[in-house]
């Protein structure tokens, strides 16, 4: 059963209690999830991997669970059609726990997400990319709760440094927040420094350099600029947003084997400055390629966040080796 993702209040988990959500809105499906969530006392977290490498210890897990404890909920990330006839299997045995799936696009003819379409006891929420319109209201709205006086090109400034995820949105709005209980007067530099706004520039070119596999250039780029643990994450999400909107014209070029096509009927458009640079990315890597590397940068986020003091060395040595692979031919 679909149903959209401003209809979740319709959600009772009673009845309804293996939901599906796909789509690339990172943030809102955690939002969402958070909600749900805070009707119960404990969460336990999954990778698909984890659960396809061993999935008669899971289902033995979540089996056993759901008869002799209190309820809760089990989140699956990064789910795909591999984890499909677990899912099932699942579903048959009339559990009363509540399992989260988040996946990330699904196309129509994906069978997980067809499975959940088509069963009314299943709920299936498609999540969209936040717009720039929907990150700014979410900012004003939280700037206005909180009597905190901003410009609207301030507010401008924080949705470009968001890169369409509201969860990215809200780490900034709180760093904005945190500082305005000091008592300081909140100007356009103070906003700038607290947002990292200089750095936005040096943070896209080095994703373009490493997806470019322009190692010399990636590597001037690292000596020129003095990035902070902090910014891992962000460098992290910068390179996860771009490749998987390399992805969908790698795709595309596979099928027309026109680059210029590709790059011209895009959509949302190219802007005329990145069409170069973009040509060569999408020529640098097939679909396949880009698919591991989407799966690789969310594997080195979990072990960043485990790994905080290391983790400039360890994007270091990412972005250089992913710049050092072989292009296609």
């Amino acid at each position: 059963m679909i149903i959209k993702s401003f209809e979740t209040s319709k959600i009772n988990t009673s009845k309804n209690n293996i939901i599906l959500m796909y789509g690339r809105n990172d943030g809102l499906k955690r939002q969402l999830t958070d909600k749900l969530n805070s009707n119960f006392d404990n969460i336990e977290i999954y990778e698909e991997k984890e659960i396809l490498d061993n999935s008669n210890n899971f289902l033995e897990n979540i089996l056993n669970k759901s008869l002799f404890s209190e309820k809760q909920i089990f989140l699956i990330k990064r789910a795909s059609d591999k984890i499909h006839k677990i899912i099932e299997e699942i579903h048959l045995k009339e559990i009363s726990d509540t399992i989260i799936i988040h996946s990330d696009n699904l196309e129509k003819k994906s069978k997980l997400r067809s499975y959940f379409e088509k069963d009314k006891k299943l709920i299936c929420i498609p999540f969209y990319p936040d717009n720039e319109q929907t990150l700014s209201k979410l900012a004003f709205e939280f700037f206005k709760k909180r009597n905190i006086p901003i410009s609207q090109s301030n507010i401008n400034q924080i949705v470009t440094k968001s890169l369409g995820d509201r969860e990215n949105l809200y780490n900034e709005l709180l760093k904005i927040e945190n500082f305005s209980t000091s008592g300081k007067k909140l100007t356009d530099n103070v906003i700038k420094k607290l947002i990292n706004l200089s750095e936005n520039h040096s943070i896209s070119e080095l994703i373009d350099n490493c997806l470019e596999k322009n190692k010399i250039k990636l590597i001037k780029i690292l000596n020129e600029n003095i990035y902070s643990n902090e910014d891992c994450i962000i460098i992290l999400r910068t390179l996860l947003n771009k490749s998987k909107k390399i992805l969908i014209l790698s795709m595309e070029y596979e099928k027309n084997k026109n680059i210029d096509l590709t790059i011209s009927t895009a959509k949302p458009p190219i802007f005329w400055k990145e069409k170069q640079t973009t040509k060569r990315q999408v020529q640098n890597w097939n679909p396949q390629k880009l698919r591991l590397l989407i799966y690789k940068i969310n594997e080195l986020e979990l072990i960043i966040k485990k790994n905080f003091n290391n983790s400039l060395n360890l994007i270091t040595d990412f972005l250089l080796a992913q710049s050092a692979s072989k292009t296609n031919n």
